[in-house]
């Protein structure tokens, strides 16, 4: 048999080296952490991002169902007539609004009942079974830090003393998060510090009195939780805060002394 010029090409061409062996290894490695990556980007785009633009329009839908909610009824669902009790109200319905001045004139959520996965990503969750806005005990919500709206991303930048308002049909509540000042972890009233670092399974904090167990509810305290550090969940960040003043004004309209407050951030 005659060899042809291909066959004589194929036996003189040699063979793979080790060095080339490596190089194949490491393409293949390297074109294998691309993809990761590409996967991994696409996945922080989507729980930063996408989640953030549902989660809005969810909210807005809360915010303009709870307006309407308010010009038609005849009483705030929330306070209930004298030896009545408060009503069931229905997970994932709107049930005030959230401000806090050292977050920005622009910071503003309706605060929906239930804690479920699907009421926080609507917007920060009423934690059923906790006191209502300002009532005696603990009134206390959660709200998602990274992505789903990330109502509570700068929750950390709060500070001794400042204001957290709460309004309902007929109130304006202002709770005044605790600590002393210049170190919010301090204990303050009742020994509650203003923020602190838990881990998920410290209910303690949603406590008529947060963190004491046996002590009776003689004040109005505010909670609010969030995931801690950012990005992850490993840890809850914890604020307190406790009710300084009440504003009775019906309406939507922002009273004088609601937005006086605003002008008392300090940095």
């Amino acid at each position: 048999m005659v060899d042809t010029a291909d066959d004589t090409e194929r036996r003189e061409r040699p063979g793979p080296t080790w060095g080339d062996r490596v190089r194949f290894v490491l393409r293949g490695i390297g074109q294998t952490l691309i993809t990761l990556g590409v996967v991994v980007l696409l996945f922080v785009v989507y729980e930063v991002y996408v989640t953030n633009w549902f989660a809005e329009h969810e909210q807005a839908q809360v915010r303009t169902a709870l307006k309407k909610q308010w010009l038609d009824a005849v009483k705030d669902p929330l306070l209930p007539l004298p030896g009545q009790s408060a009503p069931k109200l229905p997970e994932g319905q709107g049930i005030a609004y959230l401000y806090i001045p050292r977050l920005g004139r622009d910071f503003g959520y309706a605060i929906v009942q239930g804690t479920s996965q699907a009421d926080l990503e609507k917007g920060p969750g009423h934690y059923v079974g906790t006191a209502l806005p300002g009532q005696r005990g603990n009134f206390a919500i959660a709200g998602h830090r990274v992505g789903k709206g990330e109502p509570f991303l700068n929750l950390d930048q709060l500070q001794a003393g400042d204001a957290v308002i709460v309004q309902t049909d007929s109130n304006w509540f202002v709770y005044r998060v605790g600590g002393t000042p210049g170190d919010i972890s301090a204990a303050g009233l009742d020994g509650v510090p203003g923020r602190e670092i838990v881990d998920p399974s410290d209910g303690n904090v949603l406590l008529p009195v947060p963190d004491h167990p046996d002590a009776p509810a003689k004040h109005r305290w505010m909670t609010l939780t969030t995931c801690h550090p950012k990005f992850t969940a490993t840890q809850r960040m914890i604020l307190h805060a406790v009710l300084a003043q009440t504003v009775r004004a019906h309406g939507l309209a922002m009273p004088a002394a609601i937005s006086a407050l605003y002008n008392q951030v300090r940095s």
